[in-house]
């Protein structure tokens, strides 16, 4: 197993499709762990490249959280920008439409729907990063119900942008490019984890609850706080959760 595994801290170098280098390495999804790829794999892009785009998996509410809260608290990082990813199928679903029944337009559903997509971009700004939201198209959407999607975004200070990148490659999403680089260079970014090192881990828990899932507290018995008080006498204290 070691030598099999002796090259397994070296990332991986590969080519998009259009050309452009890219790392694989880590990444594992956040449901089960902290669904970002590995700190030396971005911080090798960071000297290499003018500008780094990386993937923190599932929703704002999970992958970014810890991206933001653990990835970068102990790598260091300060991301200059973040891009939400929806879909108007997305909001549609989040405004009670089934998945069987997606296809035909409903602009109510999707406006209702976008309340989810709300808590996400409050989500990324209270890190202090400025987000912009890429619809990710699909040929069922209409000019309508993007367009609500669009409202509703500006609505929150934002910007969406329609990304048709899956049918027409990079040519498809050049205008978030461009919005992105404009976002990264305006120096309107000013991360800042959720919550300090110092905080006790159940307070961090509590922390993550009530601020990005709007829970109204955290609750665990005894013998979870007592784990976590034996982590802080061991000297865990100070690491994210």
């Amino acid at each position: 197993m070691a030598v099999l595994l002796k090259d397994a801290m070296q990332p991986n170098l590969v080519q998009t499709l259009e050309n452009n280098p890219a790392f694989v390495h880590g990444g594992p999804f956040a449901n089960i762990a902290h669904g970002c790829n590995s700190v030396v794999a971005t911080t090798t892009a960071l000297k290499l490249g003018d500008y780094v785009v990386t993937e923190a998996g599932f929703g704002a509410d999970l992958g970014a959280e810890k991206f933001f809260d653990i990835k970068c608290r102990k790598a260091g990082l300060k991301p200059a920008a973040a891009v939400i990813v929806a879909t108007v199928r997305a909001m549609k679903m989040n405004g009670g439409v089934k998945k069987d029944d997606l296809g035909p337009e409903n602009v109510d559903a999707v406006k209702k729907g976008c309340a989810n997509l709300g808590r996400h971009i409050e989500n990324v700004k209270q890190f202090g990063v400025p987000a912009v939201v890429a619809i990710n198209h699909f040929v069922s959407d209409t000019d309508a119900e993007i367009q609500a999607m669009k409202n509703y975004v500006a609505s929150l200070g934002a910007e969406a942008i329609v990304c048709k990148h899956w049918a027409q490659g990079s040519a498809g999403i050049e205008e978030l490019a461009h919005k992105v680089v404009e976002l990264a260079e305006s120096g309107a970014s000013q991360f800042s984890p959720l919550y300090p090192d110092e905080m006790r881990l159940f307070e961090k828990i509590d922390t993550v609850v009530k601020r990005i899932y709007r829970g109204s507290e955290a609750i665990a018995d005894k013998s979870v706080r007592d784990q976590l008080t034996a982590w802080e006498s061991a000297g865990y204290g100070h690491l994210p959760v």
